[in-house]
């Protein structure tokens, strides 16, 4: 018999005997079932789950894992490369390999902060020109080429011509997906699409597939987002874009904005200097700009049949 039930027993006998009693102690205790203190809990009022037997778990056995998303790796055909006309690394010293190294040393300058004028994303360099057929998919090929020859920058080379690409038939390449295809997807993960190549430091990103609103994507905020992403990822990359002309689509003047340098490739026999001034206006607000003169005509019996001439100034008019 419980302490309070031998109270109540007490309490009745104390009645009938005629003891008088306080009303507080006359009225019949209330027997309830006192809360367990804190971790004191009695098997009946413990929770279902504490009187269980704990249960082992054997984790989930795992499944296929996921592959990390890797950039194909291509292998360029460099004696046909060279045949063509273009630079390798491994070539014999040539007056074309010597020129491409006077022009690129200060746009490696001023992409590696190393020139007198801190340039905001000046690892980002458009190659375009006015007009079609004056060379600046071969100046921009060359380019990376020649960057990816140097001991302490990669290159990434970027064809930006979406409506006319011509990097991977140069190159000796099929088409493949790139850019457009990212930018398509809302993305800035251009690993899956991105090219590794048999020149150590060389890395080529396509076009992609032709998209009907291109201009629109090259515009976006995941293009803006993808850029940023590319100028900032490596501290040693400069990226090279081939774009297409200034005057003949609305692509090159959307990119030039969002670059470091632009370089403007002049056909020194075709264009006329009132292209060239009118291809530059459309630059709005690249903060460097530099002319790239090319298949300039020479007397020398060694001539490779391209002239580069850099600098600042126009051409002489004829």
């Amino acid at each position: 018999m419980s302490l309070i039930e031998q109270a109540a027993k007490r309490l009745e006998q104390l009645r009938q005997a005629g003891v008088e009693l306080p009303e507080e102690s006359v009225s019949t205790p209330v027997i309830s079932k006192a809360s367990p203190q804190k971790n004191e809990a009695t098997p009946s009022q413990a929770p279902e789950s504490a009187r269980r037997p704990p249960i082992k778990e054997t984790p989930p056995e795992p499944g296929p894992s996921r592959p990390a998303s890797i950039s194909p790796q291509i292998v360029l055909d460099l004696e046909a490369i060279s045949a063509s006309g273009l630079l390798t690394p491994n070539a014999d010293r040539s007056r074309l390999a010597d020129e491409f190294r006077v022009v690129k040393r200060p746009l490696i300058a001023n992409a590696m902060g190393r020139g007198t004028t801190p340039v905001p994303n000046g690892n980002l360099i458009m190659v375009t020109s006015a007009l079609p057929g004056e060379g600046k998919s071969f100046s921009a090929i060359n380019l990376a080429i020649s960057i990816a020859m140097e001991l302490d920058n990669t290159v990434m080379l970027v064809d930006a011509d979406v409506a006319r690409p011509s990097v991977l038939n140069m190159l000796g390449l099929p088409p493949a997906k790139g850019l457009l295809d990212v930018l398509e997807a809302n993305s800035v993960d251009i690993s899956g699409v991105l090219m590794r190549t048999n020149i150590e430091k060389l890395s080529i990103l396509p076009s992609g597939t032709p998209h009907p609103r291109a201009t629109e994507l090259l515009a976006s905020e995941t293009m803006i987002a993808l850029l940023d992403d590319m100028a900032s990822r490596y501290n040693d990359r400069i990226i090279v874009f081939d774009s297409p002309p200034l005057l003949l689509t609305t692509e090159a003047r959307v990119l030039a904005s969002h670059m470091g340098q632009v370089v403007v490739v002049v056909n020194a026999e075709n264009t006329s200097q009132a292209a060239v001034k009118q291809a530059l206006a459309t630059i709005e607000s690249c903060p460097l700009k530099m002319m790239l003169l090319n298949q300039v005509r020479s007397s020398q019996a060694d001539t490779y049949g391209y002239g580069y001439g850099y600098g600042y100034g126009y051409g002489h008019e004829k």
